[in-house]
């Protein structure tokens, strides 16, 4: 695992094809400073393309998810010498697209991700979380879009992926407008996750349990899947019809179907080849 060896990410491969990553900065609850956004982005793409990796377990160490970012990262990239009110605003648009693309690498990666939050998960937690596929929570877990408190729109992707995963925009522009705190159930009723536990260990359970189901399917079946669920959410039913059918003109090809369908009809586990 030496090519996972992050400062503020711990890896470990369990057996089958699971990866379990935690975010690793727990004296300061996981909040994000420039060497996290940038090991998040460069991490899940390694992942993307790993061929050991079939599906990753994605949670933090400490008493808490993520409390946000650092708010010493923020203010020193914030306050900015050049005064030219153009250069100036080009300047913090290039520094605001850095930290999307890290977040976004996470709901770009080839391989199933599922979340399991504690605790806080404030600001840039929950838009990290957004960009997961699979959500379990604890019951104490504390979530908020808190950037409303401090002055500024959320912008690292929650109010664009948080709408289209609740299906209520009334719902989550009141979150968004009052920046107020919601847990663990409110966050399944919303559809946000989809189950609540008493405690971590039984979140994180579940989720290696889920991840192991998936980690035994065929890899290609996996990240066809991903790609088409999140391609057909910012498209229409036909387009994302034709998007598969294309996809599926080259993977039916793949002998994981044949291996599947043999292992169905005499009902054995299959055995599916690395990517």
């Amino acid at each position: 695992m030496a090519h996972y060896n992050y400062k503020n990410l711990s890896a470990n491969l369990e057996n089958n094809g699971v990866l379990s990553l935690s975010l690793n900065r727990p004296r300061k609850m996981n909040a994000f400073n420039e060497e996290l956004f940038h090991e998040l982005k460069v991490c899940f793409e390694q992942i993307s393309w790993d061929p050991d990796v079939r599906c990753v377990v994605f949670s933090g160490n400490g008493r808490a998810f993520c409390a946000g970012i650092d708010l010493t990262f923020l203010a020193s990239n914030t306050t900015i010498e050049e005064t030219d009110i153009g250069r100036k605003s080009l300047i913090l648009t290039k520094f605001v697209r850095a930290l999307q693309n890290s977040v976004s690498a996470i709901a770009d990666c080839n391989k199933p991700v599922i979340c399991v939050i504690h605790g806080a998960c404030i600001g840039v937690g929950i838009e990290v979380v957004a960009a997961t596929d699979i959500r379990y929570c604890t019951s104490d877990a504390t979530f908020s879009v808190r950037e409303g408190r401090m002055g500024l729109a959320a912008d690292v992707g929650g109010l664009q992926r948080l709408p289209k995963i609740v299906g209520n925009d009334s719902k989550i522009r009141e979150l968004a407008f009052t920046a107020r705190d919601f847990r663990g159930k409110e966050a399944e009723n919303l559809g946000l996750v989809s189950q609540v536990f008493d405690d971590q260990a039984g979140a994180m359970a579940a989720a290696m349990a889920t991840a192991q189901e998936i980690a035994a399917l065929s890899p290609v079946a996996m990240v066809a899947t991903k790609k088409t669920l999140n391609y057909s959410r910012e498209h229409s039913v036909e387009e994302g019809l034709d998007y598969i059918a294309t996809l599926n003109g080259a993977l039916l090809q793949s002998e994981d179907v044949p291996i599947a369908v043999a292992a169905s009809q005499t009902k054995t586990k299959p055995t599916f080849s690395k990517l």
